[in-house]
């Protein structure tokens, strides 16, 4: 790693108790005017103010002590690099209460971060903006002068100067609203005063929205914003959204404490969605639902990230991370616990085992690489912060979360959990607080344990072995740090406390025995268990580790798989373990080719889902190779029983999980070149252009996606005029995702121009191009030399953002030669990227995996699919 710049936080000596601010945004010039009157406390005599501010002009400051002359400011210092200002005065201000008063220009950029615009098309079609913000993590002090660090709390008196047609929102509810003295055009709307709160929750925004609200069971007051007309979208995030805060406040105990809750629908968003206290934020795929045009997987979508921010309002709002160090705690519980609320809510989804797909293995395949970073990084500079907005702080914080849950227990992790948001509530506190409050609540080490999996990186690999002895089995489990690479066989070798449950074929559902490994390795004996029975470490795959049985234990267990007998949750695991085992060299890629043909009479969706991400992954490898076919011609044998048994339509009776799996299967195989699917896609896909026969929303993507893969210009040629005439982002997102799957060389051209054309938001750029990088080995070197031609334009966009480092990592990773880890890392030597840094580090490494990988296991892979087919002599 590059050396880091210093940082210092803010002094102390000047303290802010309110922020008494009034913004005047213009729509039209993009810059807003502001005045700030914050009474402060002056904590020791000093002549000088230093305050965040970033791209902020300040026009007059002065300093008014209780009961004093007012004094002004003789000068203004900015330190841009360090997003600071120092306001000088020509004499110390003394200890005790003032009020600092600032006015102050600003504008409203098109960066998607702090007091920005965003631009949408009205119903009569007119192209218009909105202004709003995004302050989390350091970008409050773009909108005005203030303390941007979460640890220095004050309250908030907010009022916004308006033209008198738009809708004004803030934290609070709306306490006044008149014309402004100076132009009848305009109103102020006064909000009323915040909690004590951090400047990054704070949010404004300025627009042009219809509304739907009702009231949760407890009487808070739940609007949701949507575009103009679309009122009816916003109808199952409130359902969400009413059903979620009741369940939290009965699950933290304390009630939710602000009187209102907006959550609204931003056009032109980076994020996914944004907490702010009061008034969430969120693109418009997370929270609108249209009930024709939306697919099962978006409903489930918006249901997690619902369920996500509303926790926020407690665990992060109400008790708020000491510094960004901590923010894992804030992401990864809140990562977490949208699970347990979707659970609640929609049991259906099956949510938990889409959980250990989506995020735990997510979580695991990164961690396992040598430029990973633990869970709790030390943060200065405000650049350093996007850069830890990654899957180890969100997936394997909830991963480590629902492992820790698990082994203290539900109901002592709530009492430790009530214990923590009372004795924290308005204040900040750090990850250790929340171990202190479990641990008196449940009288288990919790520091102890957590602190192995939140300050190193990396988890254990479990190596499991057994003898018979009578009744008993003995099993001999011992543990070592877990490499993409291989077995690491170093003599300072890390270690963890590992929560190790077991369950064995008696009763595949519950477990027998549950032990804390506190060192290397170790003996159990489990009474009573005879010699033909299997046995399964980590029951669940709740444990954040992956684990390497005897051959005999291994072959013991894929007659669970078979016959079903094993849990899904732990199908998936089992598979999941040996494909990443065959990555890393410990056994043959074959090996768990031959496993995956176990998986012919799989029911549940999770399931296949991870295999299907798993074959994806081993498709992209095998494409640097002469007998890719071999392996599409793999995946049709396996998915065609499925996709038999399943069909084209839904059935009466089938649920949620039904419709994911039909739209999963149909576009592995349609994407494979099975035939009768492509026939039946392109059949479907004319009635649905020519207006017969509309396809089910549930149906797009696997359509779309197949007709594109094996089509001409023609076909390309109609999936834009489609984005053109589609009125829902939902739609437009789902097409962007799949343009990348054409595979002439000059549509690929296309596409890729397209996806920084004016029909693509700033922040779905990423996944048309990443759609192109993730298709075909064409679309891959494509999309590099695009990045590579755009990148000034590319990197300007995104600002440094998380967004550049995902763009980065769509594009390159899934090259296999060795030469291109060298490419890519010189190419960003030369175009520094200072929040991408550590993804840069992640990809190279990725490359030198993947070549290894080919190299290492290709010839076998090869062997295994011709012979598979060969007559039997």
């Amino acid at each position: 790693m590059p050396e880091r710049r210093p940082f210092v936080r803010l002094p102390t000596d000047v303290y802010p108790v309110n922020y008494g601010l009034s913004l005047k945004p213009d729509l039209i010039d993009f810059t807003f005017e502001g005045k700030l009157e914050a009474l402060v406390e002056v904590t020791q005599a000093t002549n000088q103010i230093v305050m965040n501010c970033a791209d902020i002009d300040i026009i007059t400051a002065s300093f008014v002590p209780q009961g004093g002359e007012e004094i002004n400011a003789t000068g203004f210092n900015y330190q841009n690099e360090d997003e600071k200002v120092t306001l000088s005065f020509p004499s110390a201000l003394q200890k005790g209460f003032g009020t600092l008063k600032i006015d102050f220009v600003g504008e409203l950029n098109d960066k998607m971060k702090g007091f920005y615009r965003s631009k949408y098309t009205s119903p009569t079609g007119e192209i218009r903006y909105a202004a709003v913000t995004q302050f989390e993590a350091t970008d409050a002090r773009r909108a005005f002068p203030c303390w941007d660090e979460p640890a220095i709390k004050a309250t908030f008196d907010i009022t916004l100067i308006v033209p008198k047609d738009r809708v004004a929102l803030s934290n609070m509810n709306v306490i006044d609203r008149k014309p402004h003295p100076d132009d009848e055009n305009l109103v102020e709307v006064k909000f009323a005063t915040t909690p004590i709160m951090s400047t990054y929750l704070v949010a404004f925004v300025i627009g042009e929205y219809d509304y739907v609200e009702s009231q949760s069971s407890d009487g808070v007051m739940v609007r949701v914003y949507t575009p103009v007309g679309k009122a009816e979208q916003g109808k199952f995030a409130l359902e969400v959204a009413t059903k979620t805060l009741p369940f939290y406040n009965d699950y933290f105990s304390v009630p939710y404490p602000l009187p209102k809750i907006d959550l609204i629908a931003i056009a032109d968003f980076a994020a996914g969605a944004m907490e702010n206290w009061g008034l969430v934020t969120y693109r418009e795929t997370a929270l609108l639902i249209d009930p024709k045009n939306s697919c099962s997987s978006s409903r489930q979508w918006v249901a997690l990230v619902v369920g996500h921010e509303l926790a926020h309002q407690w665990f992060g709002n109400l008790v708020t991370m000491e510094w960004w160090t901590h923010l894992w705690l804030n992401e990864g519980f809140a990562s977490w616990i949208e699970y347990l609320c979707v659970d609640h809510c929609f049991p259906e989804y099956d949510i938990w085992t889409q959980f250990v797909s989506a995020d735990y293995t997510r979580a695991l395949d990164l961690d396992a690489l040598d430029s990973s970073h633990p869970i709790e990084v030390n943060v200065g500079h405000p650049s350093e912060v996007d850069e830890i907005f990654d899957a180890i702080s969100y997936s394997k914080g909830a991963s480590v979360i629902r492992m820790l849950h698990n082994y203290i227990g539900d109901e002592d992790f709530r009492k430790g959990m009530n214990a923590y948001l009372l004795k924290f509530q308005h204040k900040n506190a750090s990850t250790e607080d929340l171990w202190d409050c479990l641990e008196q609540a449940s009288g288990k080490p919790i520091a102890a344990v957590m602190g192995s999996w939140t300050k190193q990186m990396g988890f254990p690999i479990i190596a499991v072995d057994q003898e018979q002895q009578g009744d008993d089995r003995i099993l001999k489990i011992s543990q070592k740090k877990f490499c993409a690479s291989g077995p690491h066989n170093e003599e300072n070798c890390p270690s963890w406390m590992v929560p190790i449950s077991i369950c064995t074929s008696e009763d595949p559902k519950c477990t027998k025995l549950k032990v804390l490994l506190d060192r290397q390795e170790t003996t159990i004996t489990l009474n009573s268990v005879g010699p033909d029975q299997w046995i399964k470490i980590n029951p669940g795959t709740v444990g954040f580790y992956r684990i390497q049985y005897s051959s005999s234990m291994l072959e013991s267990l894929l007659p669970g798989i078979r016959d079903l007998s094993l849990q899904p949750v732990d199908r998936l695991g089992l598979q999941n373990d040996l494909f990443s085992l065959s990555r890393a060299g410990m056994i043959s890629t074959v090996e768990v080719l031959k496993l995956m043909e176990a998986f012919l009479n799989e029911p549940n969706y999770t399931v296949w889902s991870d295999l299907s991400c798993n074959l994806g992954v081993l498709s992209s490898l095998l494409s640097h190779t002469d007998f890719h076919e071999e392996i599409q011609e793999f995946i049709r044998d396996l998915f065609t029983p499925i996709g038999l048994k399943l069909g084209w339509d839904s059935k009466p009776g089938e649920g949620h999980l039904d419709a994911l799996l039909r739209s999963l299967v149909l576009g592995k195989l349609g994407k494979a070149g099975h035939k009768p699917t492509l026939e039946e896609a392109r059949r479907r896909f004319k009635d649905h252009v020519d207006g017969k026969q509309v396809l089910p929303a549930d149906l797009r993507s696997p359509v779309y996606l197949t007709v594109l893969k094996h089509g001409d210009s023609a076909t390309l040629d109609t999936m834009l005029k489609l984005h053109k005439q589609a009125d829902m982002q939902e739609e437009k997102n789902r097409i962007e995702r799949v343009l990348g799957a054409i595979s002439a060389p000059d549509l690929i051209q296309k596409v890729l121009n397209f996806a920084l054309s004016e029909d693509v938001r700033p922040q779905d750029t990423v996944s048309v191009i990443g759609g192109v990088a993730g298709s075909s080995k064409q679309g891959r070197k494509a999309a590099w030399k695009f990045v590579k031609d755009n990148w000034e334009e590319l990197y300007n966009r995104y600002q440094g953002g998380f967004l550049i480092s995902r763009l980065i990592k769509l594009t390159v990773d899934g090259f296999a030669i060795d030469k291109m880890a060298v490419e890519v890392k010189s190419f960003f030597e030369s175009h520094p990227a200072p929040a991408a840094e550590r993804t840069v580090q992640q990809c190279c490494e990725n490359i030198l995996l993947n070549a290894a990988w080919l190299k290492r296991d290709a010839e076998d892979i090869h062997q295994y699919l011709l012979q598979r087919k060969a007559p039997p002599v």
